[in-house]
């Protein structure tokens, strides 16, 4: 990759030339879907767009000058005909989901680039805003599965004590039933009981741990990334910002106005930045922590139902209330559904039960 102080070599000049096909693509794409959009003012968006992915082209184009280069001749691409014609029978609204997915997709390509400084973020905005068109239309369904994603992406805690409460729940009920079916005497189907208390609870913990530590340095990451890219080019921010406001639905002019303001204000600018273009809350990263020590307590409250009537009874009468305290823990008030019965749980546990009986029954005997 060549770097800012020396000449570019042949695989860099190659390098940009992709780009710069890939940008043009870009600009035929959206050039085709502004020409068959009939609102003035999604069409107004498309354009807007096609300004950005000009800038982008113009930017690789001239990297290819400098290093002596000769700038590729663009044809247009077979999936750029596919699109336009599909949104010139079918509408942009059926095509723009299907973009936006694929903007997605792309977003990393710029990210080692060292000479396409500022173009991840603005390839991220124009897929939140075609998000944002997309979504526009479809009504509540997409509002709802928005505030869907953000519940799971907030409730890091909740969802890990959810499922340490289901795991320790099914896997220790199957190994206690395991151990209970091969007719192994008391203490040992307590001891197996404990053991995989302990064992499960900590390996939930670690891995939970582990988890949302990645996902959290992920998020800080991009977080910080957006920050850079603010600091180098506040305008061109600015008016990604504003492009994304226009595709929710507000007028030219009070968006640019929105946009401006908030720009204005760094610290303000960056939490929106990361909400907007990102889909990220700054203040709900999530605890690694946090996420730890719920799905330790959670797996242990779960694993120490079929374990407690070995606690004070033994023989079938403790086999008989393992299960029936488990079936009945694993109906909880707010989950009584029928197809979320205690049949999900122990019923999936006693499929592993059969299993874990012959096995238990060959080592102990």
């Amino acid at each position: 990759m060549a770097d800012s102080h020396s000449e570019p070599t042949q695989a860099d000049i190659a390098r940009y030339g992709q780009n710069y096909l890939i940008e043009m693509d870009g600009i035929e794409l959206y050039r085709s879907l502004a020409e068959a959009e009939k609102d003035e003012k999604r069409a107004a968006i498309f354009h807007k767009i096609i300004k950005a992915e000009e800038r982008h082209a113009q930017r690789w184009a001239r990297l290819i000058r400098s290093g002596g280069g000769m700038v590729p001749a663009y044809r247009r691409s077979a999936r750029v005909r596919l699109f336009g014609w599909m949104a010139r029978h079918f509408g942009t609204e059926r095509v723009v989901p299907i973009i936006s997915a694929l903007e997605a997709r792309d977003e990393p390509g710029y990210l080692n680039q060292t000479e396409a400084v500022g173009l991840p973020a603005e390839e991220r905005s124009h897929s939140r805003a075609l998000r944002e068109m997309g979504e526009g239309l479809s009504g509540q369904g997409d509002i709802v599965g928005r505030e869907g994603w953000h519940i799971a992406s907030r409730g890091g805690s909740l969802r890990a004590a959810i499922f340490g409460i289901n795991d320790g729940l099914v896997s220790n009920f199957s190994l206690v039933m395991g151990f209970a079916g091969a007719e192994a005497k008391p203490e040992y189907i307590l001891l197996a009981g404990v053991a995989g208390l302990l064992a499960g609870s900590f390996s939930m913990a670690a891995g939970e741990y582990v988890s949302v530590r990645a996902q959290r340095e992920l998020f800080e990451q991009q977080i910080a990334m957006e920050k850079q890219e603010l600091e180098m080019s506040p305008k061109e921010e600015e008016e990604e910002l504003s492009l994304i406001y226009q595709a929710k639905g507000i007028p030219e002019e009070d968006a640019h106005m929105m946009a401006r303001r908030i720009i204005q204000n760094p610290k303000i600018a960056i939490d929106t930045l990361a909400r907007e273009e990102l889909g990220l809350d700054p203040s709900q990263l999530g605890s690694p922590w946090m996420a730890a020590g719920s799905s330790f307590v959670a797996f242990i409250i779960g694993a120490i139902m079929p374990v407690l009537p070995y606690l004070i009874v033994s023989g079938s009468t403790a086999f008989a209330a393992s299960a029936l305290l488990s079936a009945a823990y694993a109906c909880s008030p707010s989950d009584c559904s029928p197809q979320r019965s205690p049949t999900a749980s122990v019923g999936c546990s006693a499929c592993r039960w059969q299993a874990k009986r012959g096995i238990a029954a060959t080592q102990i005997r």
